[in-house]
């Protein structure tokens, strides 16, 4: 018997990078949470500098603001992250917009607000969000789009603190946020509001983490729900939005970042939770089972409908349902797909969903992401099932304040939606700052009211309807106009630079590299995903459709001279160490919109860096 220890295996070798210098911080916007001071490179010399491109509509950005959080305060004294706000939509290049997301969401380190997209174009960033890692000496070390690279990250930032404090360039202190005067008031970034069967009016609360319930007025505090802290133990709540009446009295509550559903009773005050585990979902995890044994992602709304609570699983484009009886959660319709695409439940594309409205046969969804009204109902004709159709809405990149014709109107990313009693619809058009109405009898589409600052919700209250003005922080009670506003019509396209590519084959490059001391998980097999397809669907002569490797041969139509490749791709890598019997494992996941436009001289090879660096 040998009583010596074994001897220690060695450390890998760290993964030699490559050395590009960071290009400077520009933004017409300015910068937030300094205290007024301008940054550029020189001043973040010394620290490991992360650069998170983000823009506030954008569900997969809020959970890495979720994900940062940890990294931000483990590392303050030697890490600064740097929020790049780049907008998509036309309402997020306001800088009042930026300051208020910036405010609701609760970021704690600067902000650049970059609205002409200066900065993303000089990283050459193609998607949201995306992170860049900046060593102490100001060259690029790494870029990650989409989720799920916190873990990587991490890893890295003790690589360069271990090998720049040898080299002395390592420099420890306070970073440059300045936290801003905390606000008064009874509500803060109000979501979503519910009318009590006593007449009261119950609110999410959602940057302050809890409920209020206001009295018939709208305005009164009657109580306060939950600690006002982010939470999940107790009442806490974390960004609670969505909130729904269930058949016994208590309130249903979709506790956003919380990746839960909790239950309020107002006769007795108790919180419960009742669906979700407290973790985001991932691709691979059940779809389906004991509802506090699943893991959800961002439900963002509810709605009691055909006997279960429907949800807006808003951070996987999905429908999901909760069986309050049974117990049970499970997939009702979307793919996890991002887009718009209509027909059989479980084949539909969704964009962040948002908001729900139970009426009579019909399920209304304001499909946020694609400025989409749409709906769901039973399949009808003998059929089991559901379907999903679209009323207003063309896909993620239209997008304006038109009224008319459902076929060629226009929302800008509503959040809410509200059956009325003559069988319309009232749509919170938020970026419009608007109350819209669709009528199914007629197909037109109309403004009932303007000047309503980001509405996410409305409730009916007799003959009025109460809007959540989510950034004046309050409800706002209107009558019900008979006679529709005029507007003056405004069409959108999301603008960004189209990437001009040579016409024939193009071959299609997403770069991972696992993180160190990682490698892929291929133990139930392909450990990649990719799926391609493109609008109009006539730019992809060949190479759509999905596969397990992540590069891809494109035959371009030489028909068609412009378009967007729409690419989502998976990885999946687990800690490298035979020895480890239950290796920790991670899923890198990323969706991207490519304008692209054929020209003679254009590239034959598109790069996407889903982790890593582009050799």
């Amino acid at each position: 018997m040998n009583d010596a220890a074994p001897a220690p295996t060695p450390a890998p070798a760290p993964r030699k990078r490559a050395r590009v210098r960071a290009p400077e911080l520009i933004g017409k916007g300015g910068w937030l949470n300094t205290g007024g001071k301008e940054l550029s490179l020189a001043d973040l010399r010394g620290r490991i500098a992360i650069l998170d491109f983000w823009t506030f509509c954008c569900i997969n950005c809020l959970h890495v603001l979720d994900e940062l959080r940890e990294l931000e305060e483990k590392h303050r004294d030697t890490v600064v992250i740097i929020g790049v706000h780049s907008p998509k939509f036309v309402h997020e290049a306001e800088h009042a917009a930026v300051v208020d997301a910036v405010e609701r969401y609760q970021v704690h380190h600067p902000v650049l607000d970059d609205p002409e997209l200066a900065t993303w174009k000089q990283y050459a960033v193609r998607a949201w969000p995306t992170l860049v890692v900046i060593d102490p000496e100001g060259y690029i070390v790494a870029q990650h789009a989409g989720e799920g690279h916190a873990h990587a990250i991490a890893r890295l930032v003790e690589q360069l603190e271990a090998e720049h404090e040898a080299k002395g360039t390592l420099r420890r202190g306070d970073g440059p946020y300045v936290a801003p005067e905390p606000v008064a008031g009874d509500l803060r970034f109000p979501g979503k509001a519910l009318l009590l069967p006593s007449g009261n009016l119950l609110v999410s609360d959602t940057t302050r983490h809890r409920l209020v319930e206001l009295a018939a007025d709208g305005e009164s505090v009657v109580r306060r729900v939950g600690s006002g802290e982010r939470g999940f133990a107790g009442d806490s709540f974390s960004e609670p939005q969505g909130l729904a009446l269930l058949p016994d009295g208590k309130v249903v509550v979709a506790d956003t970042v919380n990746h839960a559903l909790r239950t309020y009773d107002p006769a007795t005050g108790q919180v419960e939770t009742v669906a979700g585990t407290g973790r985001q979902w991932w691709q691979g995890a059940p779809t389906s089972g004991p509802a506090l044994e699943v893991d959800l992602s961002s439900p963002w709304d509810v709605a009691w409908w055909q006997g279960r609570v429907w949800i807006a699983m808003a951070g996987v484009h999905q429908l999901w349902t909760w069986d309050p009886e049974a117990g049970t959660v499970e997939v009702a319709a979307g793919t996890t797909n991002e887009g718009l695409l209509d027909g059989p439940a479980s084949e539909a594309w969704f964009a962040q969903p948002s908001g729900l409205a139970a009426a009579g046969d019909r399920l209304w969804i304001a499909d946020s992401e694609t400025s989409a009204l749409r709906y769901v109902e039973p399949a009808g004709d003998g059929h089991e099932g559901y379907v999903i159709k679209s009323a207003v809405g063309t896909g993620l990149f239209d997008f304006g304040h038109r009224d008319g014709d459902a076929a060629q109107a226009l929302l800008q990313h509503p959040l809410g939606v509200t059956a009325l009693p003559d069988g319309s619809v009232a749509v919170c058009d938020t970026y419009n700052h608007a109350l819209r109405r669709y009528d199914p009898a007629t197909g037109q589409v109309s403004t009932l009211a303007t000047d309503l600052r980001e509405p996410s919700d409305a409730v009916l209250v007799g003959e009025d309807i109460v809007v959540v003005e989510s950034a004046r922080h309050r409800l706002t009670r209107l009558r019900l106009p008979e006679e529709a506003v005029r507007v003056d019509a405004v069409a959108h396209r999301t603008q960004r630079a189209a990437t001009e590519v040579a016409p024939g084959t193009l071959r299609l490059d997403v770069v991972f590299q696992a993180p160190s001391g990682q490698k892929l998980d291929t133990r139930y097999g392909p450990s990649t995903r990719l799926l391609v397809s493109s609008t109009p669907p006539e730019l992809l002569a060949a190479g759509e459709g999905a596969g397990s490797d992540l590069f891809r041969e494109l035959a371009l139509n030489p028909d068609v001279s412009e378009g967007v490749l729409h690419v989502s791709a998976m990885a999946a890598s687990c800690d490298d160490d035979p020895a480890n019997e239950y290796p920790a494992c991670h899923v890198h996941q990323q969706d991207w919109g490519v304008p692209v436009r054929v020209t003679a001289d254009g590239v034959s090879r598109l790069p996407l860096v889903l982790a890593g660096m582009d050799g």
